[in-house]
């Protein structure tokens, strides 16, 4: 594989992923205008956001067994336009069953997008020797923020969600479309990027028991995550009393603070290893969860979500890394199993958080995922062994830097 061609598939991919976090993001943070456009009730809209997930996850599953026969970048290429066909009807229709058809389709195809793009992520990792997933990552964070930002210049200017959406799917849709052709497909085995592994996996196929200790990460993690995502703008509306348009800014700075946290966090992985880096993670994630579930105000319930982006941000990529590295030879399997606890995640976190608000508080609700991360600490070991820097002492120190 020549380093002209992974440049372009890191770049391509990078593309991708940037997309994918404009997309999630002018879903999520209009999800009060959603409620209000399709009359879905508070009690109703906990079902409607854990369709999503289940229908990812579903997805996700089907993903392992379609980029067996056709690989992960043919996944990709016809996923993402899906997804940005489904935001966008989203914002079109009225009534209940549009909502329902529309965010279902959103989910269905959102879960193969997100699994091939990570599949694709490690497989790139892998080629290059190091450390490049949290990169990735990074250009979703950068993409979060400019669709939190178009967001909030939606509900400054009264706008409609389809005139919101209309636009910006105008410009992506081509962009990604291009973009697919240079998509890199690294295969699943060893041989595809010449890095050996000590990990007990070895060539095998994927054991359940050895990722287990993965998955569970990944679940506390989007625990925390959709917690921001889905109820960080109705929890400073109804609890901290401010604005609609101040609400979708706890996204926004959640997700700069997640994007400096994965710009460095490569470089972190690097210098200290894995483990270090995702113990710090948790204890600055469950720190934040504090500060809000404790903020007397709009403005340091801004200050937590921020503090909850720079811990939050390393630990999902350098969990799908981790399950690539555990798996070398069968890492899309790995990374198909483990990314279906993403959305278990989004799962409990949506339900969860909002049945605590409604019996107990919303501020008490916050506390429940403070502690699920911190549980993260005691599994930081399954990412390597304290020395590790790729992972594992993969690091190949002479690779060849191509880009």
């Amino acid at each position: 594989m020549t380093d002209a061609r992974l440049r372009r598939g890191r770049g391509s991919l990078a593309v991708s992923f940037f997309v994918q976090g404009v997309t999630f993001a002018l879903l999520v943070t209009r999800i009060p205008a959603i409620q209000d456009r399709y009359g879905i009730t508070d009690g109703l809209l906990p079902v409607f956001l854990a369709a999503v997930p289940v229908l990812a996850g579903v997805s996700s599953v089907v993903t392992e067994k379609v980029v067996a026969r056709v690989g992960p970048s043919n996944v990709l290429r016809w996923a993402q336009p899906l997804v940005l066909l489904a935001l966008l009807a989203a914002g079109a229709g009225s009534g209940l069953a549009w909502a329902a058809v529309a965010l279902g389709a959103f989910g269905l195809a959102v879960g193969a997008l997100d699994a091939s793009m990570n599949m694709l992520g490690v497989s790139l990792q892998r080629a290059y020797g190091r450390s490049i997933m949290l990169g990735f990552h990074a250009a979703y964070s950068l993409g979060g923020i400019a669709g939190a930002s178009l967001a909030w210049v939606g509900a400054h200017w009264h706008l409609s969600l389809f005139v919101s959406y209309l636009p910006v799917v105008a410009v992506l849709l081509p962009v990604v479309l291009v973009g697919s052709r240079w998509y890199v497909d690294g295969g699943g085995g060893p041989e595809a990027g010449g890095v050996a592994t000590d990990g007990p996996a070895g060539s095998q196929g994927v054991v359940f028991r050895l990722l287990l200790p993965l998955c569970l990460v990944m679940t506390f993690a989007y625990i925390g995550d959709s917690t921001v995502s889905n109820w960080s703008a109705k929890y400073l509306q109804d609890v901290l009393h401010s604005s609609e348009e101040l609400a979708t800014v706890p996204y926004n700075a959640y997700m700069v603070t997640t994007l400096l946290g994965r710009a460095v966090g490569d470089f972190g992985v690097r210098r200290f290893g894995a483990v270090l880096v995702v113990r710090c993670g948790a204890v600055l994630a469950a720190l934040g969860f504090a500060v809000v579930a404790a903020a007397p105000g709009a403005w340091v319930g801004m200050a937590g979500f921020t503090i909850l982006g720079l811990g939050l941000s390393v630990i999902v990529p350098q969990t799908f890394a981790a399950a690539g590295r555990l798996f070398p030879g069968a890492s899309d399997a790995a990374v198909a199993r483990l990314n279906v606890f993403n959305y278990v995640g989004f799962l409990v976190g949506s339900p969860l958080v909002g049945a605590l608000g409604d019996a107990w508080s919303y501020r008490g609700a916050m506390l429940v995922p403070m502690v699920l991360v911190l549980v993260t600490v005691v599994y930081a070991t399954s990412f390597g062994t304290q020395k590790a820097r790729y992972g594992g002492g993969h690091e190949r120190p002479r690779t060849v830097d191509v880009g």
